[in-house]
Protein backbone atom coordinates (compact mmCIF):
# COMPACT_ATOMS: atom_id res chain seq x y z
CA UNK A 1 0.00 0.00 0.00
CA UNK A 2 1.31 3.51 -0.85
CA UNK A 3 1.84 5.63 2.01
CA UNK A 4 0.08 8.58 2.12
CA UNK A 5 2.34 11.63 3.08
CA UNK A 6 0.61 14.78 4.96
CA UNK A 7 1.66 18.36 4.06
CA UNK A 8 2.99 18.64 7.72
CA UNK A 9 5.16 15.88 6.80
CA UNK A 10 6.18 17.48 3.49
CA UNK A 11 7.24 20.35 4.71
CA UNK A 12 8.95 19.39 8.21
CA UNK A 13 10.61 16.14 7.12
CA UNK A 14 13.77 15.13 5.35
CA UNK A 15 11.15 13.83 2.62
CA UNK A 16 10.33 17.43 2.65
CA UNK A 17 13.70 18.91 2.15
CA UNK A 18 14.30 16.83 -0.71
CA UNK A 19 10.81 17.12 -2.13
CA UNK A 20 10.50 21.36 -1.97
CA UNK A 21 13.10 22.15 -4.13
CA UNK A 22 11.86 19.88 -7.47
CA UNK A 23 8.27 21.29 -6.74
CA UNK A 24 9.57 25.34 -6.56
CA UNK A 25 11.58 24.76 -9.79
CA UNK A 26 9.25 22.59 -11.48
CA UNK A 27 8.27 26.05 -13.99
CA UNK A 28 4.89 26.35 -12.97
CA UNK A 29 3.32 29.44 -14.24
CA UNK A 30 0.68 29.64 -11.01
CA UNK A 31 0.48 32.95 -10.31
CA UNK A 32 -1.68 32.77 -7.17
CA UNK A 33 -5.37 32.18 -6.15
CA UNK A 34 -6.78 35.35 -8.43
CA UNK A 35 -4.70 33.27 -11.71
CA UNK A 36 -7.38 34.04 -14.90
CA UNK A 37 -9.72 36.25 -13.07
CA UNK A 38 -8.97 38.92 -14.47
CA UNK A 39 -12.08 39.20 -16.45
CA UNK A 40 -14.40 38.96 -13.44
CA UNK A 41 -12.47 41.49 -11.74
CA UNK A 42 -10.17 44.31 -11.12
CA UNK A 43 -7.16 43.43 -10.21
CA UNK A 44 -5.74 46.34 -8.71
CA UNK A 45 -8.29 46.18 -5.85
CA UNK A 46 -5.72 43.21 -4.58
CA UNK A 47 -2.79 45.41 -5.06
CA UNK A 48 -1.59 47.04 -1.45
CA UNK A 49 0.85 49.67 -3.50
CA UNK A 50 -1.51 51.04 -6.04
CA UNK A 51 -4.14 51.55 -3.38
CA UNK A 52 -1.74 53.08 -1.60
CA UNK A 53 -0.32 55.27 -4.50
CA UNK A 54 -4.27 56.25 -5.26
CA UNK A 55 -4.25 57.29 -1.70
CA UNK A 56 -1.66 59.45 -2.10
CA UNK A 57 -3.43 61.78 -4.67
CA UNK A 58 -5.45 62.87 -2.35
CA UNK A 59 -2.74 63.01 0.85
CA UNK A 60 -3.97 66.48 2.42
CA UNK A 61 -0.11 68.19 2.50
CA UNK A 62 -1.54 70.75 4.86
CA UNK A 63 1.82 72.40 5.37
CA UNK A 64 3.19 72.28 2.07
CA UNK A 65 4.80 75.07 0.60
CA UNK A 66 2.59 77.93 -1.04
CA UNK A 67 4.19 81.04 0.21
CA UNK A 68 4.88 84.10 -1.99
CA UNK A 69 6.94 86.72 0.09
CA UNK A 70 9.77 85.87 1.92
CA UNK A 71 7.83 86.66 4.91
CA UNK A 72 5.04 83.86 4.45
CA UNK A 73 7.81 81.67 3.45
CA UNK A 74 9.85 82.13 7.05
CA UNK A 75 6.43 82.18 8.80
CA UNK A 76 5.84 78.53 7.00
CA UNK A 77 8.86 77.23 7.90
CA UNK A 78 8.56 78.36 11.22
CA UNK A 79 5.26 76.18 11.38
CA UNK A 80 6.35 72.60 9.78
CA UNK A 81 9.31 72.69 11.61
CA UNK A 82 7.77 72.68 14.87
CA UNK A 83 4.86 70.36 13.40
CA UNK A 84 8.39 67.90 11.74
CA UNK A 85 9.48 67.54 15.33
CA UNK A 86 6.48 66.74 16.59
CA UNK A 87 5.51 63.77 14.01
CA UNK A 88 9.77 62.76 14.49
CA UNK A 89 8.92 62.60 18.39
CA UNK A 90 9.99 65.37 19.77
CA UNK A 91 14.03 65.76 21.30
CA UNK A 92 14.81 65.11 24.99
CA UNK A 93 17.08 67.98 26.82
CA UNK A 94 20.49 68.51 26.55
CA UNK A 95 22.62 66.53 29.15
CA UNK A 96 26.63 66.52 30.00
CA UNK A 97 28.08 64.90 26.23
CA UNK A 98 30.68 63.02 28.64
CA UNK A 99 32.99 63.07 25.74
CA UNK A 100 36.44 61.53 25.57
CA UNK A 101 39.48 60.53 23.02
CA UNK A 102 39.76 57.47 21.91
CA UNK A 103 42.62 57.72 19.62
CA UNK A 104 44.48 59.87 17.46
CA UNK A 105 46.66 58.27 14.20
CA UNK A 106 48.48 60.41 11.52
CA UNK A 107 48.24 59.98 7.83
CA UNK A 108 49.70 62.14 4.84
CA UNK A 109 47.37 65.20 4.96
CA UNK A 110 45.68 64.60 7.98
CA UNK A 111 45.34 63.47 11.43
CA UNK A 112 42.15 60.98 12.36
CA UNK A 113 40.85 61.29 15.90
CA UNK A 114 39.24 58.57 16.97
CA UNK A 115 36.44 59.67 19.58
CA UNK A 116 33.05 58.95 21.44
CA UNK A 117 30.22 60.91 23.57
CA UNK A 118 26.90 60.82 24.28
CA UNK A 119 24.18 62.08 22.82
CA UNK A 120 21.49 61.51 25.75
CA UNK A 121 22.34 59.57 28.71
CA UNK A 122 23.30 55.85 27.80
CA UNK A 123 23.30 56.18 24.28
CA UNK A 124 27.13 56.67 23.07
CA UNK A 125 28.19 58.24 19.51
CA UNK A 126 31.39 57.33 17.96
CA UNK A 127 33.04 59.46 15.48
CA UNK A 128 36.51 60.57 13.29
CA UNK A 129 37.54 64.15 13.48
CA UNK A 130 39.90 64.19 9.91
CA UNK A 131 41.24 67.44 10.75
CA UNK A 132 43.57 68.76 7.11
CA UNK A 133 47.38 69.92 8.87
CA UNK A 134 47.12 72.46 5.97
CA UNK A 135 43.98 74.30 7.20
CA UNK A 136 43.95 77.95 8.67
CA UNK A 137 42.28 77.59 12.18
CA UNK A 138 39.52 77.32 13.54
CA UNK A 139 38.96 74.75 10.74
CA UNK A 140 35.35 74.63 8.77
CA UNK A 141 33.82 72.00 9.80
CA UNK A 142 31.09 69.28 7.85
CA UNK A 143 29.26 66.18 9.27
CA UNK A 144 29.79 63.21 7.51
CA UNK A 145 26.74 60.57 7.54
CA UNK A 146 27.19 57.33 6.13
CA UNK A 147 24.39 55.37 4.16
CA UNK A 148 23.44 51.94 4.60
CA UNK A 149 25.93 49.58 4.35
CA UNK A 150 29.04 48.97 7.16
CA UNK A 151 28.80 52.31 8.73
CA UNK A 152 31.47 55.03 9.52
CA UNK A 153 34.48 53.10 8.68
CA UNK A 154 32.74 52.92 4.98
CA UNK A 155 33.90 56.63 4.61
CA UNK A 156 36.71 57.44 6.54
CA UNK A 157 39.54 54.75 5.02
CA UNK A 158 38.66 51.29 7.23
CA UNK A 159 38.24 48.12 5.61
CA UNK A 160 36.32 45.25 6.44
CA UNK A 161 39.09 43.85 8.44
CA UNK A 162 39.87 46.73 10.32
CA UNK A 163 42.98 47.97 8.05
CA UNK A 164 44.00 51.54 6.62
CA UNK A 165 42.91 51.43 2.85
CA UNK A 166 44.41 53.25 0.19
CA UNK A 167 41.97 53.21 -2.68
CA UNK A 168 37.88 54.67 -2.26
CA UNK A 169 35.97 51.62 -3.34
CA UNK A 170 32.03 51.21 -2.64
CA UNK A 171 29.50 53.67 -3.58
CA UNK A 172 30.01 56.26 -1.03
CA UNK A 173 33.88 56.34 -1.86
CA UNK A 174 35.71 57.29 1.85
CA UNK A 175 33.77 60.78 1.01
CA UNK A 176 34.71 61.89 4.68
CA UNK A 177 38.44 61.80 3.37
CA UNK A 178 37.24 63.37 -0.21
CA UNK A 179 36.36 66.19 2.16
CA UNK A 180 39.75 66.87 4.27
CA UNK A 181 41.28 65.96 0.56
CA UNK A 182 38.92 69.54 -0.15
CA UNK A 183 40.62 71.07 3.07
CA UNK A 184 37.48 71.03 5.40
CA UNK A 185 37.72 68.81 8.80
CA UNK A 186 35.41 65.93 8.43
CA UNK A 187 33.84 64.90 11.19
CA UNK A 188 32.45 61.80 10.25
CA UNK A 189 29.70 60.01 13.11
CA UNK A 190 28.12 56.48 13.50
CA UNK A 191 24.59 56.31 12.87
CA UNK A 192 22.74 54.00 15.01
CA UNK A 193 21.88 50.74 13.95
CA UNK A 194 24.96 50.73 12.00
CA UNK A 195 28.56 49.33 12.79
CA UNK A 196 29.77 49.62 16.05
CA UNK A 197 26.20 50.58 17.51
CA UNK A 198 24.52 47.55 16.56
CA UNK A 199 22.92 44.78 18.90
CA UNK A 200 25.19 41.17 19.04
CA UNK A 201 22.83 39.37 17.66
CA UNK A 202 22.77 42.03 14.13
CA UNK A 203 26.77 41.98 14.29
CA UNK A 204 27.10 38.55 14.52
CA UNK A 205 25.57 38.38 11.03
CA UNK A 206 28.11 39.99 9.42
CA UNK A 207 29.57 44.06 8.91
CA UNK A 208 27.33 45.51 6.39
CA UNK A 209 24.13 43.98 8.32
CA UNK A 210 22.36 46.87 9.93
CA UNK A 211 19.78 47.12 13.01
CA UNK A 212 17.55 49.28 11.87
CA UNK A 213 14.66 47.13 12.04
CA UNK A 214 14.17 46.52 15.02
CA UNK A 215 15.61 49.61 16.50
CA UNK A 216 13.79 51.96 13.88
CA UNK A 217 10.49 49.47 14.65
CA UNK A 218 10.92 50.19 18.67
CA UNK A 219 10.86 53.62 18.26
CA UNK A 220 7.71 53.63 16.31
CA UNK A 221 6.28 51.60 19.51
CA UNK A 222 7.35 54.36 21.91
CA UNK A 223 5.87 57.06 19.28
CA UNK A 224 9.31 57.94 17.58
CA UNK A 225 11.45 57.35 14.95
CA UNK A 226 14.87 56.90 13.49
CA UNK A 227 15.06 59.54 11.68
CA UNK A 228 14.77 61.61 15.31
CA UNK A 229 17.04 59.70 16.88
CA UNK A 230 19.45 59.73 14.43
CA UNK A 231 18.91 64.22 13.86
CA UNK A 232 19.32 63.97 17.97
CA UNK A 233 23.07 62.34 17.25
CA UNK A 234 23.97 65.14 14.39
CA UNK A 235 22.58 68.23 16.70
CA UNK A 236 24.23 66.81 19.62
CA UNK A 237 27.60 66.52 17.27
CA UNK A 238 27.09 70.22 16.47
CA UNK A 239 27.58 71.03 20.18
CA UNK A 240 30.60 68.63 20.44
CA UNK A 241 32.21 70.56 17.83
CA UNK A 242 31.37 73.78 19.64
CA UNK A 243 33.86 72.40 22.02
CA UNK A 244 37.14 72.32 19.89
CA UNK A 245 38.58 74.90 19.77
CA UNK A 246 40.25 73.69 16.17
CA UNK A 247 37.32 73.77 14.74
CA UNK A 248 34.69 76.60 13.47
CA UNK A 249 31.18 76.20 14.97
CA UNK A 250 29.91 79.09 12.76
CA UNK A 251 30.72 76.89 9.59
CA UNK A 252 29.61 73.72 10.12
CA UNK A 253 28.06 71.78 6.93
CA UNK A 254 26.11 68.35 6.96
CA UNK A 255 26.40 65.92 3.86
CA UNK A 256 25.69 62.33 3.36
CA UNK A 257 24.46 59.65 0.74
CA UNK A 258 21.28 57.55 0.79
CA UNK A 259 20.04 57.17 4.47
CA UNK A 260 23.05 59.50 5.33
CA UNK A 261 20.94 61.73 2.96
CA UNK A 262 18.01 61.55 4.84
CA UNK A 263 19.78 62.19 8.04
CA UNK A 264 21.25 65.67 6.28
CA UNK A 265 17.83 66.52 5.15
CA UNK A 266 16.15 65.96 8.63
CA UNK A 267 19.00 67.37 10.34
CA UNK A 268 19.45 70.64 8.04
CA UNK A 269 15.77 71.18 7.75
CA UNK A 270 15.74 70.99 11.92
CA UNK A 271 19.14 72.46 13.47
CA UNK A 272 20.28 75.94 11.59
CA UNK A 273 23.18 75.78 12.75
CA UNK A 274 23.82 73.48 9.85
CA UNK A 275 25.60 76.66 7.04
CA UNK A 276 25.25 74.30 3.83
CA UNK A 277 24.05 71.52 3.11
CA UNK A 278 25.06 68.31 0.93
CA UNK A 279 22.49 65.79 -0.19
CA UNK A 280 23.33 62.74 -1.88
CA UNK A 281 21.12 59.90 -3.25
CA UNK A 282 18.44 60.85 -1.26
CA UNK A 283 16.34 64.11 -2.86
CA UNK A 284 13.10 62.58 -3.99
CA UNK A 285 9.39 61.92 -3.50
CA UNK A 286 7.87 59.77 -0.84
CA UNK A 287 5.37 59.27 -3.76
CA UNK A 288 7.75 57.62 -6.12
CA UNK A 289 10.49 56.09 -3.53
CA UNK A 290 9.74 55.49 -0.21
CA UNK A 291 6.03 54.63 -1.14
CA UNK A 292 6.43 52.75 -4.04
CA UNK A 293 9.95 50.99 -3.98
CA UNK A 294 10.95 48.70 -0.43
CA UNK A 295 13.47 50.68 1.91
CA UNK A 296 14.40 50.42 5.17
CA UNK A 297 12.31 51.34 8.12
CA UNK A 298 13.78 54.24 9.44
CA UNK A 299 12.72 55.90 6.37
CA UNK A 300 9.20 56.48 7.74
CA UNK A 301 7.77 58.96 9.50
CA UNK A 302 4.10 58.48 10.51
CA UNK A 303 1.39 61.33 9.51
CA UNK A 304 3.79 63.17 7.51
CA UNK A 305 2.06 63.27 4.27
CA UNK A 306 -0.50 65.00 6.11
CA UNK A 307 1.00 68.24 6.55
CA UNK A 308 4.33 67.69 3.49
CA UNK A 309 6.67 66.42 1.02
CA UNK A 310 9.72 65.67 0.83
CA UNK A 311 10.51 68.58 -1.12
CA UNK A 312 8.79 70.74 1.85
CA UNK A 313 11.06 69.01 4.31
CA UNK A 314 14.27 70.31 2.15
CA UNK A 315 12.96 74.02 1.77
CA UNK A 316 12.77 74.45 5.23
CA UNK A 317 17.39 74.57 4.77
CA UNK A 318 16.50 77.47 2.54
CA UNK A 319 17.99 80.37 2.32
CA UNK A 320 21.45 78.63 3.56
CA UNK A 321 23.22 76.85 0.75
CA UNK A 322 21.78 73.19 -0.19
CA UNK A 323 22.91 70.77 -3.25
CA UNK A 324 21.55 68.01 -4.18
CA UNK A 325 22.93 65.18 -6.50
CA UNK A 326 21.73 61.88 -8.12
CA UNK A 327 22.65 59.22 -10.60
CA UNK A 328 20.57 58.79 -13.77
CA UNK A 329 19.76 55.24 -13.21
CA UNK A 330 19.12 55.27 -9.52
CA UNK A 331 16.31 52.72 -9.27
CA UNK A 332 15.62 53.42 -5.46
CA UNK A 333 15.77 57.05 -5.59
CA UNK A 334 14.29 57.76 -9.47
CA UNK A 335 15.87 60.41 -11.28
CA UNK A 336 12.59 62.54 -12.85
CA UNK A 337 11.47 62.21 -8.99
CA UNK A 338 14.83 63.57 -7.87
CA UNK A 339 14.80 66.57 -10.70
CA UNK A 340 11.01 67.19 -9.80
CA UNK A 341 11.53 67.99 -6.08
CA UNK A 342 14.78 70.18 -6.68
CA UNK A 343 12.69 72.16 -8.45
CA UNK A 344 9.96 72.55 -5.73
CA UNK A 345 12.82 73.19 -3.63
CA UNK A 346 14.30 75.51 -5.88
CA UNK A 347 10.82 77.99 -5.63
CA UNK A 348 11.45 78.15 -2.15
CA UNK A 349 14.77 79.63 -2.95
CA UNK A 350 13.12 81.60 -5.06
CA UNK A 351 10.78 83.12 -2.75
CA UNK A 352 14.28 83.91 -0.56
CA UNK A 353 15.98 86.09 -3.37
CA UNK A 354 18.74 83.49 -3.31
CA UNK A 355 17.82 80.81 -5.80
CA UNK A 356 21.74 80.58 -6.59
CA UNK A 357 22.03 79.06 -2.83
CA UNK A 358 20.52 76.03 -4.24
CA UNK A 359 21.85 73.37 -6.74
CA UNK A 360 21.67 69.84 -8.54
CA UNK A 361 23.93 67.78 -10.46
CA UNK A 362 22.28 64.81 -12.20
CA UNK A 363 25.60 62.79 -12.73
CA UNK A 364 25.76 59.38 -15.35
CA UNK A 365 25.85 56.84 -12.92
CA UNK A 366 23.39 54.45 -10.59
CA UNK A 367 22.99 55.17 -6.63
CA UNK A 368 26.53 56.29 -5.25
CA UNK A 369 28.37 59.37 -4.25
CA UNK A 370 29.52 61.44 -6.50
CA UNK A 371 30.72 65.00 -5.55
CA UNK A 372 32.64 66.76 -8.30
CA UNK A 373 30.14 69.55 -7.68
CA UNK A 374 29.15 68.99 -4.96
CA UNK A 375 32.38 69.53 -2.49
CA UNK A 376 33.13 72.25 -4.34
CA UNK A 377 29.99 73.63 -3.32
CA UNK A 378 30.61 73.14 0.58
CA UNK A 379 34.11 75.38 0.25
CA UNK A 380 32.43 78.19 -1.06
CA UNK A 381 29.51 77.84 1.30
CA UNK A 382 32.10 77.02 4.07
CA UNK A 383 34.66 79.83 3.04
Amino acid sequence: MRKTITRRQLGSGALGAAILPSLASSGSSYRGALAGMDNKMNPHNFDPVYWTLEQYKSAPLQLTFRATSKAEAEAWQQQLRAKLIELLGGFPKRTPLQSQTLEIRDFPGYRREKFAFESRPGVGVLGYLLLPKSAHLPCAAVICIPGHGRGVDDIVGIDENGRDRTGKPGYQHDFAIQVVEHGLAAVAIEPMAFGCRRDPTTESKGPRETACQPSAGSALLFGQTMIGWRVWDVMRTIDWIATRPELDAKRIGCMGISGGGTCTQFSAALDTRIQAAFISGYLNTFRDSIMSISHCIDNYVPGILNYAESYDVAGLIAPRPLFSEGGDRDPIFPVNATRESFARVKRVYEVFGVPERARQQIFPGEHEFNGSEGLPFLVRALA
